[in-house]
């Protein structure tokens, strides 16, 4: 058996849109900009169709921006495998295609795309091969990372010019039609902007009271979602969905619809703080070149929490001492649900530095190259 021309990316959503956030996002990169066949294999549709409204969670088979999409069943119908197999995150492809896989000549180049973390271990594990116990396969690890030696991020070549232009519109009818959307008008100079996206929080009270006293406006534009709950509960406000308008002192918070990802990207652009969540939004935000907030995926134990840690130990490195002690104590007590409204007044006094320092780390990064140039070269080597 020969393998197909192109690549298999497989997805098991997990966290709703973070998992297939990413592998939406490689897919679109990989055929755009390096004019690869992809097929993305997804067992949930419906997750999908949020981030891109042209799926139809019913078809087995469609086309999306040029990657053919497939909806991943069980049992799993017998398919010849591709070139280079991408499994996502652990997700364990099906026994019927490995067995496929180890059936071809020459075998495909098979990558287990890790979860992003910036511990120490993750450069000295990244490319590293691990051989099937009974199969003549080897499937290599390839980790996202922050720092030389891993994967990087992903980063379409030309996102950094997009944001750019969109900026450089700030005061133009670019932006007045991008908040009209949401029937708002172009933030005052006084107004404090802030988009906020993250799981289950009792933090949000807190950080609401210290809004709604603030001596300026704070609008808060919340994306449908998990979050939604914690709000609907601060407002005694049950059920609420996009287009929903909710005041209290100085804060107006306004529920927006869940966006596809360029939309996502403008909105990131377009704020001042960004509160995000999981991986792929906490990627997007670092790109917006914003301050930024993330609200790590909860684990047990709280081992998230040393992930946590690790990522701020190289962001805040630049930093001086009495910022990244700010930073660090807002950034954990969002995490642990409680004392965010007392931290962050300490945290945003510090605007102007933190926005100076988003613009550093962006440019930082990009030295890196970006994760599907890198694992496009990875696998070329393989071949």
């Amino acid at each position: 058996m020969s393998t197909t021309p192109g690549w298999d990316i497989f997805c098991n959503v997990i966290d709703n849109y973070g998992d297939i956030g990413v592998c939406w996002r490689l897919a679109r990169q990989l055929v755009a900009e390096h004019e690869l066949h992809v097929q993305l294999w997804v067992d949930d549709l419906s997750s999908l169709q949020k981030i891109c409204p042209e799926i139809s969670p019913g078809l087995l088979s469609q086309q999306a921006e040029r990657v053919k999409i497939r909806h991943w069943e069980k049992p799993f119908s017998d398919e010849c495998p591709a070139g280079v197999v991408v499994e996502a995150f652990g997700c364990e492809l099906p026994d019927s295609y490995i067995e496929a896989m180890a059936a071809c000549e020459p075998k495909p180049v098979w990558i287990n795309l890790e979860y992003l973390s910036a511990e120490e271990w993750v450069s000295g594990c990244h490319g590293l091969p691990s051989p099937h116990p009974k199969l003549p396969l080897v499937k290599y690890f390839f980790f996202p990372g922050f720092v030389p030696g891993t994967g990087g991020l992903l980063l379409e070549k030309d996102l950094m010019q997009q944001r750019k232009n969109f900026r450089h519109h700030q005061v133009s009818d670019v932006q007045a039609d991008f908040w009209a959307e949401w029937n708002l008008p172009v933030p005052g100079q006084d107004e404090l902007r802030i988009s906020l996206f993250g799981y289950e929080n009792n933090a949000i009270s807190g950080l609401f009271d210290a809004w709604s006293c603030s001596e300026r406006p704070v609008c808060c534009l919340v994306p449908e979602g998990k979050i939604l709950a914690d709000v609907s509960a601060y407002f005694s406000q049950p059920d609420l969905s996009s287009g929903d308008l909710l005041n209290r002192g100085s804060l107006e918070v306004r529920v927006i619809p869940f966006v596809e990802q360029d939309r996502y990207d403008q909105l990131l652009w377009a704020c001042d703080c960004n509160f995000v969540r999981g991986e792929d939004s906490f990627v997007r935000a670092q790109w917006a070149a914003k301050p930024f907030v993330w609200h790590i995926y909860p684990q047990d134990e709280d081992a998230h929490f040393k992930k946590l840690t690790a990522f701020l130990d190289i962001y805040c490195a630049g930093l001086s001492q009495e910022v990244a002690h700010d930073t660090r104590q807002f950034w954990e007590a969002w995490n642990r649900g409680g004392g965010a409204g007392e931290a962050w007044g300490q945290f945003w006094q510090h605007r102007t530095v933190l926005d100076a320092h988003a613009e550093r780390w962006a440019k930082h990064l990009v030295q890196n190259g970006d994760l599907a140039s890198n694992l496009v070269q990875f696998c070329k080597n393989k071949l």
